[in-house]
């Protein structure tokens, strides 16, 4: 039980002192107020509020019990602590506001913790349930952390977009939103984007390009995987071996000399450009993700339509390729994104507003003579399509990785 004690002891702490920063910092980005960070004072309050849990829960009371009794704990003591004042929200003036603030902050410490000693026995816990309750521990730690550095900028990146130029100049650190201004006030740096800056061009551009290297991409890569992967021929295996080579050279080093052949060949300032660069650097990696695919496809079920009478071209259509759509399709998310997103080539061989991608448009807005929430509006503008993709298709992004990886 000792251990049991000295473990809830530092996950109160732990968890009272991170919830209460991550809390402090939504607040003041959300309400654009500073708030007292009272850090400190739930990490104190954590550790009686989580010893309680477990307390309640040896003494039979249910989760529900349990879990509202922390709370209580939880409360009490922050309150106590922090003179009725938790993060600088006095509960005689904003008893409404003060009280959900440290209702939410009580629930969310209380649940993680929860959650790391959930179906285990703290009074007869070993060295194996330690380490799971820290390995749990740790794991959420790092979801906080990482999820932070990833939904901070993200989140200052959209609520700058959707403010007035003389907001931002009276306070540039304020991220706070104001939904009273309606639609049309609140959307203005996109709908000037869309009118004044012809960014609707530059989407239907940036998707032309997308989708044009995708379908370029695999129709390379595919036949060729297929061939690595099934046919015997010599250098079948250094080849197979050096795929990724061209990955050990830098992009950087590349486009000066990309860039004077380009310009002798009449290429430069066109789209036809792109589309040789960007497939020469994501065929590469197509080729390794899909010939490990292929390699886990069982052999004689394309032996058997080749004795059916298919030829190979017909076994790849109807047997190989139903059998791989997983793989093909993350393999296209890939390209997709890396050419939705690309930026060097398109800054050194684009001169022509015209024909600008995303990324290239959204450089241009990088400038004093445009506002800087414009900016914003484009990136997010950038980010919001292969975000949704992304988020779609995941699933076929992990499978194809997976077992390009493993079988490759």
């Amino acid at each position: 039980m000792a251990r049991g004690l000295a473990l809830a002891t530092v996950l109160g702490a732990i968890w009272g002192f991170v919830t209460a920063t991550v809390a402090g910092i939504s607040a003041t980005l959300v309400f654009g107020v500073n708030t007292d960070m009272t850090s400190s004072a739930a990490m104190i309050a954590g550790i009686p509020a989580a010893v309680g849990h477990q307390l309640a829960r040896d003494f039979g009371f249910g989760g529900r019990s349990s879990f509202i009794a922390a709370m209580v704990i939880f409360t009490a003591v922050l309150f106590a602590l922090t003179g009725f004042a938790p993060l600088g929200l006095s509960l005689i003036d904003a008893p409404i506001t003060s009280g959900a603030t440290v209702s939410t902050l009580a629930a969310l410490t209380i649940g993680v913790i929860a959650i790391s000693f959930h179906g285990k026995d703290w009074r007869s816990l070993n060295r194996y349930r330690i380490e799971e309750v820290v390995g749990r521990t740790l794991k959420g730690l790092g979801f906080v952390f990482f999820g932070s550095i990833v939904l901070l900028p993200f989140y200052a990146m959209l609520m700058t977009s959707f403010k007035k130029q003389a907001e931002l100049l009276t306070d540039p650190l304020d991220y706070s939103i104001n939904l009273t201004q309606g639609f049309a006030a609140l959307f203005s740096s996109y709908i000037e984007l869309f009118t004044t800056f012809d960014f609707g061009r530059f989407i239907l551009v940036s998707t032309l390009v997308s989708v044009s290297t995708v379908f370029i991409t695999l129709a390379a890569s595919i036949p060729g995987a297929y061939a690595i992967s099934r046919l015997r021929f010599p250098g079948r295996v250094t080849f197979s071996r050096s795929i990724l080579l061209i990955y050990m050279v830098p992009a950087i080093v590349l486009v000066i000399p990309l860039y004077a052949v380009f310009s002798q060949l009449g290429l430069r300032d066109s789209l036809l450009g792109l589309l040789i660069v960007y497939p020469a650097t994501t065929i590469p990696v197509s080729l390794y993700m899909l010939q490990g695919y292929f390699r886990g496809l069982p052999s004689e079920l394309e032996e058997a339509g080749l004795v059916d009478g298919c030829s190979r071209l017909m076994v790849i259509w109807r047997i190989t390729l139903p059998l791989s759509l997983p793989a093909i399709a993350s393999v296209a998310l890939y390209v997709f994104m890396i050419a939705w997103n690309e930026f060097l080539f398109a800054f050194m061989f684009i001169d022509s507003p015209e024909i600008f991608t995303l990324s290239r448009a959204v450089v241009s807005l990088n400038s004093s003579e445009v506002p800087r929430q414009h900016l914003m509006a484009g990136a997010v503008i950038v980010t919001i399509p292969v975000l949704v993709i992304f988020l779609w298709f995941e699933r076929f992004l992990v499978q194809g990785l997976a077992a390009g990886g493993v079988k490759g």
